[in-house]
């Protein structure tokens, strides 16, 4: 999973890096929306990578099972 956090990290920093110079963001009308648009929507990706990549809990994985304590049962008596 992390192989593909740092794929998308790596190629939305290209996008960027390609995009962002070619943009005006200062533009009037349509083209100045999706400009910010674009480059706010581009900032959510790498933080959300980022995040994931950061706060991946570590040790765990889809082959391992967590071992947990079994349960005992216990029954209730009621004495009418």
């Amino acid at each position: 999973m992390k192989q593909r956090y740092i794929l998308c990290l790596l190629l939305a920093g290209a996008f960027i890096y390609y995009g962002a110079p070619r943009m005006s963001i200062f533009a009037e009308g349509l083209q100045g929306i999706f400009a910010i648009s674009w480059l706010v929507l581009a900032t959510f990706v790498v933080a959300g990578n980022l995040a994931a990549l950061l706060y991946t809990p570590k040790g765990t994985s889809k082959g391992k099972k967590l071992k947990s304590k079994p349960v005992r049962k216990v029954r209730s008596r009621s004495f009418g």
